[in-house]
């Protein structure tokens, strides 16, 4: 195990002098900062490449040399481009280099294969990368990378895998997590180190921790298995998200407590964690266990015992008792609310729940009792239903006929009126009697046209009698209005998410026959069956954490119009209203949830073809009728929440 002092003096025979000045060109090389800002860097190179410059002759295979096997280029996180330069063995040196608009990756100690010596279009990815050019320079491999906007390079290699990752920034934007999402569609790790440049080729990883210790002001200890080499190239990245990258380049994790950091393998890591578990549940297992009373007072004891027994992983009162348990066995048994010694059981008469186990996990189910034994608020949701009709009808009609009448001087006139024709024409025929000494006379009544009101509110009828002739006319008009309303408010309180229900009305009852079998054949046979008409109200309410109340209610009304009758008997005929819906509604805030608009608006005439288009005498050959109808339904509703403060 090797600690690493944050305290002490930067060494010097890491070699950091080498590479000061190839490490300051690379920091100059990557995108400037913008123009009156300086942002800190910690510059490092070690073992500076040696690979020979390109030339220009053709490349040449060499038996048993290091070779490019393969080049690929995926889309990574937040639109980034992720190239993936693979080599046929260990011990590549890539140099990665930014100039302006394009990326350079020189491997002088790599061949590049024939099939592999070609442009690559990767505009459709959409990424900075536009193109990659992949050619032979001399004895190695040259990669140029084209790119397009403000972007950020970084480069790390584990393995046989050289990767380069390509990350676009926004102009003007704060510099992000390098890899981190630029949507904030999922949540990223927020890095605050001070930015640092490393340019590492094939240098101990031990040795790239101490550096990352020096500049961070921790206490790194790294375990005796920490090794292997590392190479990367990172530009202005804060010193924690590039520990992250050599952590997960080498396979390694990381636990800090408090000023140190302890690096092992993942493995080493997991193990420890599992023993140290293991432990943990051998102690409980050698634990006294204690037995605790828990009163119970706004919920009920056996629905709690029920929750937290049929929870995932529970053990509940089946479950057999275990000695002082091995590790292995202990870890699988634990149950998170009881362990597995521990017991519970629900008393329904005196509400109270008793609980053994360890006093760790009896303290634990005290305090989830305690959190879900409280009372609930109660609600009043107060519905109004109103029902509002107005009606509107109007009709106009007449009667009309020419007749003979006969008698001594059938020439005389007599004039007569009365409530209707019949009226009229009898006191037209009794004047022509006076008018002629009470001698006979007789008339004969028919009507030409017959266009009445079915039940008048007035008529007026008028008779003339002349020349053996009998006009009869009656004029007869009703008109009606009617106004109505109906209001049901039904009320209900309930506890917070308990469903209510409240209903009022009737049974209606009907005939209905069946056919059945008896001693002479088929015998109908009448049963009486009843229907519900009522006015009802269903609802569940819930309260939310910001004093809002959600209904989920259901409100019908139902009412007999009329009776249908049928051969058997009366039918009821039922009107229906019902409306079932789910709304968010502030506490005391009184709001419609429902509602229908019926308007009928008719017009009847009924006429004589022709003589009713006579201007104003055409009205004694017709009957008009004008019918409007209004109907309109309004469902209310108001909850209040009423708090119950725990006693």
């Amino acid at each position: 195990m090797t600690v690493f002092n944050a305290n002490r003096s930067k060494r010097t025979g890491i070699g950091l002098a080498i590479g000061l000045l190839a490490g300051f060109g690379a920091v100059h090389a990557a995108t400037p900062a913008p123009h009156g800002s300086f942002t800190p860097t910690f510059v490092a190179q070690l073992a500076p490449t040696t690979a020979p410059m390109p030339s220009n002759d053709p490349a040449k295979q060499l038996p048993g040399a290091i070779s490019v096997s393969n080049i690929d280029f995926k889309r990574g996180d937040g639109g980034a481009g992720k190239l993936i330069l693979r080599f046929s063995g260990d011990g590549a040196a890539p140099d990665l280099r930014s100039t302006g608009s394009t990326v350079t990756i020189n491997v002088g100690n790599a061949q590049l294969p024939a099939n592999l010596q070609k442009p690559l279009n990767v505009t459709d990815f959409a990424t900075p990368v536009q193109s990659i050019d992949a050619r032979s320079a001399g004895t190695g491999t040259q990669l140029v990378l084209n790119t397009n906007g403000a972007y950020e390079s970084m480069a790390y290699q584990t393995g046989r895998d050289y990767i380069v990752e390509i990350i676009p920034r926004a102009a003007g934007a704060k510099q992000r997590a390098v890899g981190a999402p630029a949507a904030a569609t999922t949540p990223a790790r927020a890095y605050s180190g001070r930015p640092v440049t490393f340019n590492f080729q094939d240098v101990p990883v031990r040795t790239v921790l101490q550096l990352i210790a020096e500049e961070s002001g921790l206490n790194v200890v790294a375990a005796d298995t920490v090794q292997g080499n590392v190479t990367l190239r990172l530009v202005n990245v804060p010193w924690d998200q590039a520990l992250d990258i050599v952590l997960q380049a080498k396979g390694l994790d990381k636990r800090r407590s408090g000023n140190v950091v302890w690096i092992a393998p993942q493995s080493e890591i997991a193990k420890y964690e599992q023993d140290k578990e293991d432990a943990r549940i051998a102690l409980d297992n050698r634990v006294d266990l204690v037995t605790e009373y828990i009163q119970v007072n706004y919920h009920n004891a056996a629905a709690i015992y029920k929750a937290l027994t049929e929870a995932k992983g529970i053990g509940g009162s089946g479950g057999g008792q275990s000695g002082g348990g091995g590790s292995g066995n202990g870890n699988q048994n634990d149950n998170g609310f009881l362990s597995q010694r521990g017991r519970l059981v629900a008393d329904e008469r005196t509400n109270t729940l008793m609980v053994s186990d360890i006093p760790k996990k009896v303290a634990q189910i005290r305090e989830l009792v305690k959190i879900i034994d409280r009372p609930v608020d109660q609600v009043i949701i107060e519905a109004r239903i109103v029902i509002a009709t107005e009606t509107f009808a109007r009709e106009v009609g007449a009667k009309f006929g020419i007749n003979g009448a006969t008698g001594k001087d059938g020439d005389r006139s007599s004039l007569g009126f009365g409530g209707s024709a019949e009226a009229s024409a009898a006191n037209a025929v009794a004047r022509g009697n006076a008018v002629m000494n009470g001698t006979g006379f007789t008339a004969t009544r028919d009507l030409n046209v017959n266009l009445p009101v079915a039940s008048p509110a007035g008529s007026l009828g008028l008779s003339i009698l002349n020349a053996g002739y009998l006009l009869d006319v009656e004029l007869s008009a009703m008109q009606e209005e009617g106004r109505g309303e109906v209001i049901s408010n039904p009320r209900v309180v309930t506890s917070n998410q308990r469903e209510a229900v409240i209903r009022q009305g009737q049974e209606v009852g009907y005939v209905t026959v069946t056919q059945g079998a008896g001693a002479g054949g088929n015998v109908a046979q009448q049963t009486v069956q009843f229907k519900d008409v009522l006015l009802e109200m269903k609802v569940t309410p819930t309260i939310t954490n910001d004093g809002r109340v959600f209904l989920n209610m259901n409100v019908k009304k139902d009412e007999v119009e009329d009776f249908v009758e049928a051969s058997i008997g009366s039918v009821p005929l039922i009107n229906k209203r019902e409306v079932n819906t789910a709304v968010l509604i502030e506490d005391g805030q009184t709001v419609v949830i429902g509602g229908v608009y019926e308007f009928r608006d008719r017009s009847d005439i009924q006429k004589v073809p022709f003589l009713g288009d006579i201007p104003f005498l055409g009205n004694l050959f017709k009957k008009k009728g004008k019918n409007r109808e209004k109907a309109e339904l309004l469902i209310f509703v108001t909850p209040k929440v009423l708090q119950v403060a725990q006693r």
